[in-house]
Formats: structure tokens, C-alpha cells, sequence
């Protein structure tokens, strides 16, 4: 789903009810936002380690969003699934193209979204971690991707954190 639209939350807030599951942790080369730790949040990167990283094929996915790349590494998700493990992606509708014309009817995905984009306006702006500017431009992206929804298996309506939750833990 879009940027704002709670995909980070809510897998927060289901982690204790999904049972062992590996979280990919995304690669970026933006700028930690206050509060964000290196291999907390994201890898940070710079954006030569990066593409060099694209050149060596050491990604799942990645994609430019807003100027940056992000990405999945294939190592750890590798390794997870490997020892049996569910794997989460927190990932965007380019991702997930990505994830699925390589992983195949092996993924399942949800499309996760608030009721409107009124609503996705509200939250970017109430974070106040990004400029006017860019939440506009993701505002756009939301536009965009919410064209995408029908690429997914399920979606999930986040107008409350525990329903949303709920929906999110049934699903995995």
C-alpha cells in the first residue's frame, strides 16, 4: 500500500499473534527520519553501495521511490525461508511486482490502505517527517498505486489499527 497507509504499524502490532516470522528489513539510500536505527528500521546505504549491490544481484526486489532506492536483500529472506520461516515484506506496489514475478504463486500479498485518500493526507502530514513537497508527491504515488489494488490477493482497510491488525493476522 501506499506510504501513510499503516503497513509498518500493523505488522507491529500483530507481530506477538503471527508466531516466528522473519521481518525483511528494506535497504535505502534516504535519509534516516528521527527515531529510525540502521538495521532497526532500514539498512541505510549510500547510493554507490547500492547500485553495487544491484550489479552483484544481491536484491530481490528494488525499486526509485521518491528519488531513492529501496530494496530487499535476497540473503536473509533466503536464509529465513530456508529454516521454514513466514516472511514479511513491508513493501510498496513496485515491490511487489518484483517479489511476485520471482517468487510466484508462493507469495501472498495484501493491499493495505486507509478509506481514503483524505484520510492517507492526514497521517502523512500528522507524522511531520517528510516536507510539503514530498508528501505531496506521495500523495500522487498513493494515486497510482491504488490502481494496483486488484494485483493483490487480499486487501486490508485500515480505519482502525485493531481491525486492520486482526485482518493482517488471519492472513498470515
Amino acid at each position: 500500500g501506499p506510504s501513510g497507509a499503516g503497513k509498518s504499524t500493523i505488522i507491529e502490532n500483530s507481530s506477538r499473534d503471527i508466531g516466528e516470522y522473519y521481518f525483511s528489513i528494506s535497504t535505502t539510500t534516504r535519509e534516516p527520519r528521527e527515531g529510525e536505527a540502521d538495521g532497526v528500521d532500514y539498512y541505510f546505504v549510500s547510493r554507490t553501495e547500492f547500485e553495487e549491490g544491484i550489479k552483484a544481484g544481491d536484491f530481490l526486489e528494488y525499486a526509485t521511490v521518491h528519488g531513492n532506492y529501496y530494496g530487499t536483500s535476497l540473503k536473509p529472506v533466503n536464509e529465513a525461508l530456508s529454516q521454514g520461516k513466514l516472511v514479511i515484506f513491508d513493501i510498496d506496489v513496485q515491490g511487489h511486482r518484483l517479489v511476485r514475478a520471482k517468487m510466484g504463486s508462493f507469495v501472498t500479498s495484501a493491499f493495505i490502505t486507509p478509506s481514503s485518500l483524505a484520510i492517507l493526507k492526514e497521517r502523512l502530514y500528522a507524522r511531520a517527517t517528510d516536507r510539503d513537497d514530498i508528501i505531496k508527491g506521495r500523495i500522487e504515488s498513493a494515486k497510482e498505486e491504488i490502481k494496483a489494488i486488484g494485483e493483490f490477493d487480499f486487501v486490508i482497510i485500515n480505519d482502525t489499527i485493531e481491525r486492520a491488525s486482526s485482518e493482517f493476522i488471519t492472513i498470515a
